[in-house]
């Protein structure tokens, strides 16, 4: 596994690709013999896993390259599978683990991501904003999210290539229609130049967060995408109205 470093709001990331067969060996070449990553020890509250969906060319693993190495993935093929990275951030004052998985976009390999769907508490559903063939199957992949993954799965939709306004084939207006009548968030976003990258990832972790305190969402729940990091935090949500644990009589 490599070690990256992340944005300065973050902890340092990871990113590693998905176990074989979905490895290339352009992605397995290393330079020199292979050393042991240091140790590390890694605390957080909770952990969230999130995937990042779309059409293939629509930019996630770039999106996803910028948010946890702060920089643009200037030679960036088309994935291969899956591939899969980590980051902790601050959320609303709680420290968050994003487990993300990057899914291949070519329809060849919808059999093999789907299969990673299942568990997810947040997408980023993305699309070109220069692509209107890439926005025109955004209706196909929330419809995989919400029937694979879970139906309150956290979405918020992603217009990437913002820098490329010039080449505009998908209006802001008519993306934000799509993203209110399907209840998504929505963002455009710029791998290149990191606009609203990071605010994406965190708006959906804050969105999901919001909804472990109000009770919407219970991490307790097998397929919920969402684990305690901290155990104490399991003994401080007590059911609502649950009466405190009643204390033996004293025998003096």
């Amino acid at each position: 596994m490599r070690m990256l470093a992340g944005p300065g709001s973050g902890s340092p990331g990871r990113r590693h690709i998905a176990p074989a067969p979905f490895r290339t060996d352009r992605r397995r070449r290393r330079r020199g013999p292979a050393r042991a990553a240091p140790a590390m020890s890694e605390t957080y509250d909770f952990l969230f896993k999130f995937l990042v969906i779309g059409s293939a060319g629509a930019g996630k693993s770039c999106l996803l390259h910028q948010f946890i190495e702060n920089k643009f993935k200037q030679d960036s093929n088309h994935t291969i599978g899956v591939e899969f990275g980590s980051k902790v951030v601050n959320v609303g004052g709680k420290t968050v683990k994003l487990q993300i998985w990057d899914t291949a976009g070519q329809e060849r390999f919808r059999s093999v991501t789907r299969s990673y769907y299942r568990g997810a508490a947040g997408a980023l559903l993305v699309y070109d904003i220069t692509s209107r063939e890439t926005y025109n199957a955004l209706t196909n992949w929330l419809t995989d999210a919400r029937t694979l993954a879970s139906p309150n799965i956290v979405i918020i939709l992603c217009g990437n290539k913002k820098d490329l306004d010039a080449e505009r084939e998908v209006t802001f207006l008519e993306a934000s229609r799509f993203a209110q009548e399907n209840e998504l968030m929505f963002l455009e976003t710029s791998a290149l130049t990191g606009e609203n990258v990071e605010e994406a990832f965190l708006k959906c972790a804050r969105t999901i967060l919001n909804k472990i305190e109000s009770g919407e969402l219970d991490p307790e729940r097998m397929g919920s995408g969402i684990q305690y990091g901290d155990a104490s935090l399991r003994q401080l949500r007590q059911p609502r109205g649950a009466a405190p644990p009643s204390r033996q009589p004293c025998g003096c």
